[in-house]
């Protein structure tokens, strides 16, 4: 079998060559029709756009994107084309949370906020959303969630209106998935519709997909203080940043909110369990990531552990001063551990 990955897909290569007679590495978004033409199989992130052109003609048989987010394969096609394909939901939704907690305190230490006074809206309520309402219920906030395809099948007792949301929360925050048409439709759900609707100035977060906030009506929202702040690390047309977009927000990230270890050891994982079970392959292998430098965390307390842990300031610096950069600090993002892989030791 012959399978080809995106070579900035880690914790891949030992294991793989249990399952694999030949693979190749390649950058996601060097992968043409010549390289896949013979491949069974493909592992890819969301740089590699698994369409028509990239697959006409090739005897692929199977996709598997390490990945949450799906929308740069053409699922129509590969349907017609016999082409099986699979994500791996919820893979770092631990790791977007993680990126969630630290960007608030970063926020509340910044502009002298008291959490325990805030209400939140969470926009998409699905693997991502629900660690964060976690998270937010941690910090003492009221919490509003809205979720149509969820509200549709559980009822609206536990779901709130956009509306609602516009006019009462403190912090807006986006998880959903992007859906470009149909009832569901995400793409530039943040228009300027919806930034006029606001009533309170709210902070507003998007780790979701860059799309599913209109970039000019951000920036104008800034700019007309419609909105106190705004934490992004998800960007329209990645890995072109709108640089004023980049100077004006708090925090500005290059798409690492999911970038732990953990989360990136699990996606490799399910990939090649996908891959596996699709192929009928017993794979005798095992994915962990690596330990942190320093494993013994000392704090005052569990807020200046999460910031010694993970402080997201420290990738928005990065990116702010070499927005040029966004593919590099990516690709090469510098491990990140979620707190299981920590002992906490509190001063006295």
């Amino acid at each position: 079998m012959k399978i080809i990955i995106d070579n900035k897909i880690p914790y891949i290569k030992e294991a793989v060559q249990e399952i694999a007679d030949e693979v190749i590495y390649a950058p996601g978004k060097d992968f043409t029709p010549e390289l896949v033409r013979d491949a069974d199989a493909l592992i890819v992130r969301t740089r590699t756009h698994c369409n028509r052109e990239l697959l006409e003609g090739s005897q692929v048989k199977f996709i598997a994107t390490a990945t949450i987010g799906f929308d740069h394969i053409d699922t129509d096609y590969c349907k017609q084309a016999g082409i099986k394909w699979t994500n791996a939901p919820g893979c770092n939704s631990a790791s977007v949370a993680q990126y969630l907690q630290s960007s608030l305190l970063v926020w509340k230490s910044i502009r002298n906020k008291k959490l325990d006074e805030l209400t939140i809206g969470i926009i998409g309520v699905g693997n991502v959303g629900s660690k964060v309402a976690k998270i937010a219920q941690d910090f003492g906030m009221r919490i509003l969630l809205n979720d149509l395809p969820r509200e549709e099948k559980e009822g609206n007792e536990s779901f709130t209106s956009l509306n609602k949301i516009a006019e009462e929360c403190d912090i807006i925050t986006f998880h959903v998935p992007l859906y470009k048409e149909g009832k569901y439709k995400t793409f530039h759900l943040a228009n300027e519709t919806f930034f006029r609707s606001l009533k309170r100035k709210p902070l507003i977060i998007n780790t979701s997909r860059g799309e599913v906030i209109e970039t000019g009506a951000l920036l104008n929202a800034l700019n007309n203080q419609i909105i106190t702040d705004a934490i992004i690390d998800v960007w329209e047309h990645e890995p072109e940043v709108n640089r004023e977009l980049l100077e004006k927000v708090i925090i500005g990230t290059p798409h690492i909110a999911g970038y732990s270890a953990d989360g990136k050891a699990n996606a490799t994982r399910m990939s090649l369990d996908a891959i596996c079970n699709f192929f009928q392959i017993d794979g005798d292998y095992e994915i962990k990531a690596p330990a942190p430098a320093f494993p013994v965390i000392h704090a005052k307390n569990h807020e200046e552990a999460i910031l010694q842990m993970y402080n997201p300031a420290e990738d928005s610096s990065r990116l702010k001063s070499q927005p040029e950069l966004f593919e590099t600090l990516r690709g090469d993002y510098p491990l990140r551990r979620e707190e299981k892989a920590y002992t906490i030791k509190y001063k006295e």
